[in-house]
């Protein structure tokens, strides 16, 4: 039992090193290009939200419309 939990805890230990490793060699964005990501992210977002918003209702008048 105590052999299983220290081999657990080994491959434990190697997987976060290699996680680490990896993470090292990642390519990570510079605050501009996080700033810049995240608004088109925000302006898509609201964006989308206008759309669907728009077509419910358009969509609701034609519904209304139809069934009265």
């Amino acid at each position: 039992m105590v052999n299983k939990v220290a081999r657990k805890m080994g491959d434990l230990r190697k997987f976060t090193g290699e996680v680490a490793e990896e993470l090292r060699k990642s390519a990570w964005p510079t605050g501009g290009e996080l700033m810049e990501s995240t608004l088109v992210v925000i302006l898509s977002v609201i964006l989308l939200t206008v759309f669907v918003g728009v077509c419910d209702m358009v969509l609701d008048s034609i519904l209304k419309y139809l069934l009265s």
